[in-house]
């Protein structure tokens, strides 16, 4: 069997300052097979970005260190290539759409110039009359008019700026498209329309996914698989219908379905989990989720929750012994 397009496996990440080290991703193993979203969902600060930096060697130098484990791409181990080597295949094989499209592009630099600066990079042989038209073609791909790849990122809204950094991100139809809370700046109908944009051109490249986001509603509507993530562990992960359907989850889980507004009952407020993120320089031993857990046990405290497993769904609990 061919093995998964990205295989993290035992993966460890700090950042170290002088003031304290920062247990950012403690431990986490993902698998993203080709032509699959998989959606990673958690609290801010609980390590989302940090793994998908991690996939781009993308870490801030100096601070951000990898401690353990492996980021495997088509089997071969990313942590082991070199600084050219990483350059060669960020933007070509994986690309990145950050939250910002405000802070993604230069504002001195017209939306065309910087859509070809992609190709110019990866695809040298091409001549600049086909870099043009493949300019062209991703423009009108993403639903802006070719003509405005002379004009500047000021004369943009929001949402058409997002669509230019997609349209960047998928220039050299890259294998695994990262996309780390891509709609963040944008308002609500718009977000639905650049998630959409996003779903048919993956689907028509035939490209990988990893879709980081708080949005529960975007995972079910376009995420094949489901990783929740908290204080830099997965403690859930399995299909779209594993997560959004089967009778037992985790506790946090359970937390963030709880704090979705139901449509069909009155309430003065919003349900919310009790308690705040750990600091992750000051991880809580055990259980790093129990000092919020309404089902905490006594073993929940000291003791590394056991994995259970039913097919391909996997929930790190105590709750649960060793089956779901």
């Amino acid at each position: 069997m061919a093995p998964p397009l990205i295989s993290i496996r035992g993966l460890e990440v700090q950042y170290r300052t002088e003031d304290a080290t920062v247990y950012a991703v403690n431990g986490i193993d993902l698998d993203v097979e080709r032509g699959e979203t998989m959606g990673l969902v958690g609290e801010t600060g609980a390590g989302k970005t940090t793994a998908a930096l991690s996939i781009m060697r993308l870490l801030p130098a100096g601070t951000g260190k990898i401690t353990a484990g492996g980021v495997f791409f088509n089997g071969v181990d990313m942590l082991g290539k070199t600084e050219d080597e990483m350059r060669r295949i960020r933007g070509d094989k994986i690309s990145m759409i950050f939250q910002d499209p405000m802070t993604s592009l230069n504002p001195t630099i017209t939306m065309g110039a910087q859509i070809r600066e992609s190709l110019e990079i990866h695809s040298p042989e091409m001549t600049r009359a086909e870099m043009e038209s493949r300019v062209d073609e991703l423009l009108f791909s993403v639903g802006i008019q070719p003509r405005r790849k002379y004009e500047y990122p000021h004369q943009f809204s929001g949402g058409m700026k997002q669509r230019v950094v997609i349209a960047i991100a998928l220039a050299c139809r890259p294998e695994l498209l990262i996309a780390d809370e891509p709609t963040t700046a944008l308002d609500v109908t718009i977000q639905a329309q650049v998630l959409a944009l996003m779903d048919d051109l993956k689907k028509q490249m035939d490209t990988s996914m990893i879709l980081i986001t708080h949005d529960l509603g975007v995972v079910a509507e376009t995420c094949d698989s489901v990783a929740i993530m908290y204080a830099g562990e997965i403690i859930e992960k399995g299909s779209v219908y594993d997560i959004f359907e089967a009778t037992n989850h985790h506790p946090y889980t359970e937390g963030l379905f709880n704090s979705l507004p139901d449509l069909d009952r009155e309430s003065e407020r919003l349900n919310s989990i009790a308690g705040l993120m750990p600091d992750p320089s000051a991880l809580p031993g055990g259980c790093k989720f129990h000092p919020r857990c309404g089902k905490r046990v006594e073993a929940c405290d000291s003791a590394v929750p056991p994995v259970c497993v039913s097919g391909g769904h996997y929930i790190a609990c105590h709750l649960f012994g060793r089956e779901v």
